[in-house]
């Protein structure tokens, strides 16, 4: 790893290791009917509660995983019966053994049963992740597209190849309307992509095209990071991302570092709107750079 990511690591770490989680409130906000978004630490979480069941999209850290399952008693006596994760990162799965051990059947795609049960090393923070234990695991997997009919509506999940890693999932609530994008989607800022899971810059943006694709207008998307985001909000986050590819790249066939990329300014006509979150501007034009360098 080059100096400037190990910067970027030490940042990622420090925002999603040193937390203290006692301070952390689960707040609720009812987007439909039946659909919750539950913020908290970490991914963003959807509930969707009523007649049949409880089905919940994340669970952030496990040391949160008490407070989440008070929020979520709150919206409904039901237990939790389905437990879906967008993808493998411990902000999004980390309540999985405690929810898993009070019945929920955990649903991802195979990559992310496919890391979580192998010990991982997260090259980009130079941090090994050990393999989760069994109770933890997805017990039902799919590939491309998956759909669970709960609660009056249709729940269509589809596939994101090689967006932030190669197992994120996205999650669209037809009857409500509402889009789950997991970490496809930094609302706001400049995202974390983990290169070293299978994500790249590439399919991001084309996971972005298929999600825009999916909703109109009037749709609410739930970001992973970020508040409840539309449509139009969604098309900037898409075009950002397409810029700034496009200048990295023509900087690299330039013949410019990874380093010279990075102090070149080259988003600082976007910095103001997209550079405020825990990945700084440079810092995110290097990721990139090093992103694209390693297709092969």
């Amino acid at each position: 790893m080059n100096k400037l990511l190990a910067v970027i690591a030490t940042a990622f770490c420090a925002v999603a290791f040193a937390q203290d989680f006692s301070k952390v409130e689960i707040k609720t906000t009812k987007l439909s009917d039946t659909v919750y978004f539950l913020a908290g630490a970490g991914g963003n979480i959807a509930v969707s509660a009523g007649a049949d069941s409880v089905f919940v999209v994340d669970d952030q850290f496990a040391p949160l995983a008490p407070k989440i399952t008070a929020a979520i008693a709150a919206i409904s006596p039901k237990p939790i019966q389905f437990i879906f994760n967008t993808h493998w990162h411990g902000d999004h799965v980390g309540g999985n053994e405690a929810m898993g051990k009070a019945g929920a059947i955990i649903v991802a795609h195979e990559n992310v049963r496919r890391r979580m049960s192998t010990d991982q090393f997260m090259a980009f923070m130079k941090t090994n992740v050990p393999a989760s234990p069994k109770v933890a695991l997805p017990i039902v997997t799919f590939n491309g597209s998956i759909n669970f009919h709960l609660n009056g509506e249709d729940i269509r999940i589809v596939h994101a190849p090689q967006a932030h890693t190669d197992g994120d999932a996205m999650v669209y609530f037809a009857g409500s309307d509402i889009l789950h994008m997991g970490d496809v989607y930094f609302n706001g800022f400049y995202p974390f992509i983990d290169a070293g899971s299978g994500g790249t810059i590439e399919g991001t943006i084309a996971a972005c095209d298929m999600a825009l694709g999916m909703v109109t207008d009037k749709s609410k998307i739930i970001p992973g990071h970020g508040p409840v985001s539309t449509r139009a909000e969604l098309v900037a986050y898409r075009d950002m991302l397409r810029t700034i590819m496009g200048r990295v790249r023509s900087a690299i066939n330039e013949g410019k570092s990874d380093e010279q990329i990075a102090a070149a300014d080259l988003s600082k006509d976007l910095d103001e709107k997209w550079g405020k979150g825990f990945l700084k501007p440079a810092e995110f034009a290097g990721m990139v750079a090093a992103m694209m360098r390693r297709k092969p």
